[in-house]
Parts: C-alpha cells; structure tokens; sequence
C-alpha cells in the first residue's frame, strides 16, 4: 500500500501528510483496541472522545482565530477515513460533534456566541449535536413541526427530535449542546440549546442499533423549553442558508466514512485470500475470490479518488457544491456496504463472526445509506441540480 507521502491527491500538503500520519498513529494505539468492546456494550468512549479534543481533532475545521486548527475539507476526510478503518460508530459521534455541531457553529454564531462555546467544544469538555430529523420528518426537512414562539427575551420552543447522534453519553445523561432548527413564523431558524435549559429533556434512549453501536442515539424532548433569545445563531429564518452550507461537508465525511469501511474490508479480504487455502491453493488463486477482491479495489479506488477530488474543491466558507458531495456520498456509500458484503463471503463463516471485523463494519455500513440523506433524497437532488445546470456534468 502507498504511503502518505506518495498521495498528492489526498494528502497534498506538508501539512495534510503530517495529519494523517497523526490520525495513523491514533486509530492504531488508541481506537482499534477499545472498538469491539465498546460497539458490543453500546457505550460511547468519552474519555478516547476527550483524547481527539487534546490532539486539536474536535476543531479541525474551525478558523485559527476561533480556536480550532484552521484546516479545510481534504484535512476532515482524512480523519474520518482513518478513523473508519477501526471504528466507524465512534467516528459518527466525532462527526456529530466536530461537522455537525462545531463546523456548523462556527461557520454560523455571532462571535460572542463563538467565544463563549467554542472552547469548550473544540477541547472535548461539551459533547454536542445537531437536532434536525423529527419523529415524521427526516429527508422532508420543511415538514418539522417543532415551533419556537418569541416571548419577550427568550423564545419558547416545543416540540421533538429523534434520532440524535450524541443526544446522550449515556442511559442518563444528555449531550451537552446542541444545534436545534425549528420554525418561528414558517420559517425555520437555528437555536443554540445547552443542557439544563428548562424544558429540555431526553427523550427515548435508543438502543439495538442495527451498526454504529459506539454512537449513542437519543430522543430529545423540548417542553415549552425558554431559550434566551440571544441564542438564536444568525436571524429569524435563516436556518437554511446554515443547512445547506454544512450539508455539504456533512455528506462528504459521510462519504470519508464509507471509505474507511471499504479500505479496512478490502484489506481483511486480501490477507484472509492469501493465507486460507481451498482445495489444495491459496482462496485467492480461484476465480470467484478474484472477482471479488478484483472489483472491490477498482470500486474503493474510483470511490477515494471522487471523494477526495470533491474535498479539493469544497470551500467551506460558502456552499455550491451539493451536487458532488451528494454524488461522492451516493456512490462511496453503495461501494463500502457491497465491499463489507463480499468481504463475509470471501471469509465464509469467520466473516459472520465478529473475530474478523468485517461483520460489524457490514451493519456499520447500512447507516451511510440512510444517514445524513438518504440515497433517494441524492438521486433526486443530483437529478434536480443538473437538469438545472447540465454544464456541471462536464466540470
């Protein structure tokens, strides 16, 4: 396999090379071995989480001026592809923290909202989220039913969301900041809301997750809850300008994630092939084994190659690019779940079990189908954006 410092594409600068030689280190010491044991607990890992805080991996993508380490969108992908490789469902929780709530927020918030939150999320003090997908609304954004009503000072919100990565850190306890959308006047608008606000309370404790069991799924529960009013990020109605910025850096780490998978499959795939033997010759020496590992390859290196190639061009500052981070989601996506899949049936038996990794990454891999849109929300909106502008397809 290449090294870091052969990859002009996805690693192009000194300072990309030295990340990922960083996360490397990380993933290999610090997350592979506690990753089994915390998927089968269902627990989240908050002292490894606090860990990613002191390495400056929590404000990645955060402006130098606002605490965080300055760096851009190749930078993210590289840290979310490698912790993937190992555990994937504790990558979910970075990523509801460090793009959903941390990029959001300081992509959005005034500048004393930045410097009174900002620090304490990019240390990994405040584990937060984002709240958007409500229990009869998800890809349907505009349908949420949760209202916020300005009175005087503060605005009264009501209403629930479900499904929020980090709502909790535990059975008991709620995450501890979060993004919240809901609509005032028809319109929707972004709220800050910390733990212990009134009328704030969690909801469900979602558990039995199909993957990702290393990321904890909560409904959170917002009853006539008074959030001071100078907790709206941004103005009235604003909400889907800061959607619509973060979705992209959203679906393109979703994709940096489905990377991961696949990498660390095909890798399983390779060794186990090798050493295995059927019929008198190592299993990569027939035909049906060769198909598979063959055109896994082909597909993760045309999935890397897109991912990245979007990371390059994605300015973070501004948004205009949903095509390609719904179309690298789309694809990476579909590729990591079907190399997961060949990689059991290249294992058989030990590839149903959990010794070899690849079960579990299987069940992980379903999730980026799902999460952050699902694959029919992207083929409608690539198809929408290029009957739009059917010049992109030659960009």
């Amino acid at each position: 396999m290449e090294t870091w410092r052969e990859l002009s594409l996805f690693a192009p600068t000194d300072e990309h090379r030295l990340l990922a030689d960083t996360i490397a280190a990380f993933v290999r010491d610090e997350v592979e071995p506690q990753a089994a044991e915390y998927n089968r607990a269902e627990r989240f890992n908050l002292a490894l989480f606090r860990r990613a805080g002191d390495l400056g991996l929590l404000g990645i993508t955060v402006p130098q001026e606002d605490g965080g380490a300055g760096l851009d969108a190749t930078a993210a992908v590289i840290v979310h592809e490698a912790l993937s490789t190992a555990d994937p469902g504790f990558c979910l929780a970075y990523l509801a923290h460090a793009i959903l709530f941390v990029n959001n927020f300081a992509r959005n918030a005034a500048a004393a909202q930045r410097a009174r939150v900002l620090p304490r999320a990019i240390s990994g003090e405040w584990i937060g989220g984002m709240c958007m997908t409500e229990p009869e609304a998800g890809t349907d954004v505009l349908g949420m039913r949760s209202e916020a009503v300005r009175d005087g000072d503060h605005y009264v919100l009501n209403g629930r969301k479900m499904f929020i990565t980090n709502g909790a850190i535990d059975d008991e306890t709620l995450g501890d900041v979060f993004i919240v959308y809901a609509k005032t006047g028809g319109r929707i608008s972004t709220f800050l809301v910390e733990k212990g606000v009134p009328g704030f309370a969690l909801g469900q404790k979602l558990h039995d997750k199909l993957g990702m069991r290393a990321s904890l799924t909560a409904e959170l529960v917002f009853d006539h809850c008074r959030i001071a009013a100078e907790n709206l990020i941004g103005g009235e109605g604003d909400s889907v300008k800061h959607m619509m910025r973060n979705l992209e850096i959203e679906r393109l780490t979703l994709a940096a994630m489905s990377l991961g998978i696949a990498l660390r499959c095909l890798e399983v795939m390779v060794q186990y092939a090798s050493e295995r033997t059927a019929f008198g010759v190592p299993l990569r020496e027939h035909g049906q084994i060769q198909r598979h590992i063959a055109e896994s390859y082909a597909e993760f290196k045309a999935a890397r190659c897109y991912v990245y190639d979007v990371a390059r061009r994605l300015d973070l500052s501004s948004f205009g690019n949903r095509v390609d981070a719904d179309g690298a989601k789309l694809f990476a996506a579909r590729v990591a779940k079907e190399i997961a899949d060949r990689a059991i049936q290249v294992l058989g038996g030990y590839g149903y079990m959990g010794e070899y990794v690849v079960e579990r990454l299987w069940r992980d891999a379903k999730l980026l189908e799902i999460g952050g849109g699902t694959l029919e929300a992207h083929q409608k909106n690539i198809t929408r954006d290029l009957a739009r502008a059917p010049e992109m397809i030659r960009r």
